[in-house]
């Protein structure tokens, strides 16, 4: 499965993967810097309601919004980069596993090279590329379920 979408069309390609995706859930998101991946993030985060102000986590390792689906509970998404990361015992001292693992939550991770033997086996993981148009490719490269 793979969405193509220019910046324009972000708004509707986030509405589509969550229409394909719904529920608690982490997901990996690879690509080269500059790819997009908080900008994608920021985006999927706005098509679930999120009204808080998403930024790039890469100093903060972990932002975490809540948004409501017309109920009075609050739903949580992390956002985790770990680009400045050097390995997964600094992950872990970080909380980094603690976070993957929240019942009920919604996990973006940016870079998570190093923490691959940390991720839940159900994790989807996510590919973004830049095309040479300056569109983007989002990719299903593995769901597990």
């Amino acid at each position: 499965m793979e969405w193509t979408f220019n910046e324009a069309q972000l708004p509707e390609t986030a509405l589509a993967f969550w229409a394909h995706f719904t529920g608690p859930k982490v997901f990996t998101l690879d690509g080269k810097m500059g790819a997009g991946k908080t900008t994608l993030v920021k985006a999927l985060c706005a098509a679930k309601g999120v009204e808080d102000a998403t930024a790039s986590p890469t100093f903060a390792l972990i932002n975490q919004y809540e948004y409501h689906n017309g109920q009075n509970h609050a739903h949580t998404i992390y956002h985790l980069d770990l680009y400045r990361l050097r390995d997964e015992d600094e992950a872990i001292a970080a909380g980094i596993e603690d976070t993957l693992y929240q019942p009920g939550a919604v996990c973006f991770v940016e870079w998570p090279g190093i923490i691959t033997r940390l991720l839940p086996p159900d994790a989807v993981h996510l590919q973004l590329e830049v095309l040479p148009d300056q569109r983007r490719r989002l990719s299903v490269v593995r769901d597990a379920g």
